[in-house]
């Protein structure tokens, strides 16, 4: 059964802490060069990987007691917090144009890129966290690889305007205070239970 709620908490927390982060500039770098729709179909892939496992990765920490869980999960939000306060801009990154523009050169280009930049990244840990604390493997999973999807596509199609509009900093300090707010939600939750 999917909850609506987690789901729309995970789409938020993970679409504000992915939208500065530089895999959003490698997908509007690879949106200006190559045809959309197939760098979206190899990042969407991606990061359709990375959801999967750290669901899997958060669904084995709720097999611990609910104590222990929220206050490892408090901790990585706090954590996950400092990172994207302490985050400096990040510069676009040349990526090698593929020798030619077929939908497997380029939706692979895309997926590498993304399953390499992405391994072990402040989202992916955020989405094993997510799912160890609301226990809702399935709606987690939505929210995170739709807040991906998301973001993939405002990089790849128009990311450029997106930045003139709004700023990184900005946005990643929303997406700090909201991290902050789950991890002492969380400690707080640990202590009282």
């Amino acid at each position: 059964m999917i909850s609506l709620t987690v789901t729309a908490v995970v789409f938020g927390v993970v679409f504000l802490a992915e939208l500065p982060d530089k895999t959003a500039l490698a997908g509007l770098v690879l949106g200006t060069r190559y045809r959309a729709s197939y760098v979206f179909a190899g990042v969407a892939a991606a990061f359709a990987v990375h959801v999967a496992l750290a669901v899997a990765a958060g669904s084995v920490l709720t097999l611990l007691p609910q104590q222990i869980v929220h206050a490892i999960t408090g901790v990585l939000f706090l954590g996950g917090a400092a990172v994207l306060l302490m985050k400096k801009d990040e510069d676009e990154e040349e990526v090698r144009r593929p020798e030619n523009q077929s939908f497997w050169k380029v939706s692979g280009a895309g997926f590498m890129l993304i399953l390499v930049a992405e391994f072990g990244d402040l989202t992916q840990i955020m989405t094993a966290n997510l799912a160890a604390r609301y226990d809702a493997p399935l709606s987690v999973g939505l929210g995170a690889v739709l807040a991906l999807w998301s973001v993939a596509g405002l990089g790849i199609v128009g990311g450029k305007a997106l930045m003139k509009r709004v700023p990184l900093k900005l946005i990643t300090q929303i997406a700090a205070v909201l991290m902050l707010g789950l991890g002492v939600w969380s400690l707080w939750e640990a202590i009282a239970g």
